[in-house]
């Protein structure tokens, strides 16, 4: 947690290297997450011209079911981070930059940091996991009178029905000869 106040004294910001323990944050607010460890944060914060400036660089091991067979799979993550926070008195008066999505409005008398790292890593969550066999295998999962199919498979396959059900299919080859 940062205060707004003691950003506001320290006119160079202040630098940050932390160890965070936010996996019971995350699992709050995601199921599928297995296991995170090995959160870290390092970056600095600083107060100019009525904006609050936090960047850092996050680093963490994430445990994530497979989006094919469901197993665990471990990735460790870097991202570069940086948000931009205004205070609700001052929202108004720059209100062209709340509704563009460019800064956040800080509630209350802190910043905290640790809720910046959860939002983060669950924006940045990727929708495809795999596992090191399914990424060199391309089989899709199958089972009785059912298979996944990529997106090219899927059109290929309706390409496939639209010519087959064409009414002058019959004709191709008629004046061949």
């Amino acid at each position: 947690m940062f205060n707004l106040i003691d950003l506001k004294k320290q006119t160079e910001g202040i630098a940050f290297d932390r160890k965070l323990d936010i996996k019971e944050a995350l699992l709050e607010r995601d199921c599928s997450i297995l296991d995170i460890t090995d959160v870290r944060v390092t970056g600095h914060i600083s107060y100019d011209a009525g904006l609050y400036l936090l960047n850092y660089q996050l680093s963490y091991t994430i445990t994530l079911p497979s989006s094919r067979s469901m197993e665990a799979v471990v990735l460790n993550e870097t991202l570069p981070i940086s948000e931009v926070f205004i205070e609700e008195a001052d929202a108004k008066e720059k209100a062209e930059l709340v509704e563009e999505d460019l800064v956040l409005v800080v509630e209350g008398e802190t910043i905290s940091l640790e809720e910046s790292v959860v939002d983060n890593i669950l924006l940045n969550i990727p929708l495809r996991v795999l596992t090191s066999e399914e990424e060199r295998d391309d089989q899709m999962p199958s089972g009785n009178a059912w298979t996944v199919l990529t997106e090219e498979q899927y059109q290929a396959q309706q390409e496939e029905k639209a010519a087959a059900n064409n009414p002058f299919a019959s004709l191709n080859g008629l004046f061949d000869e």
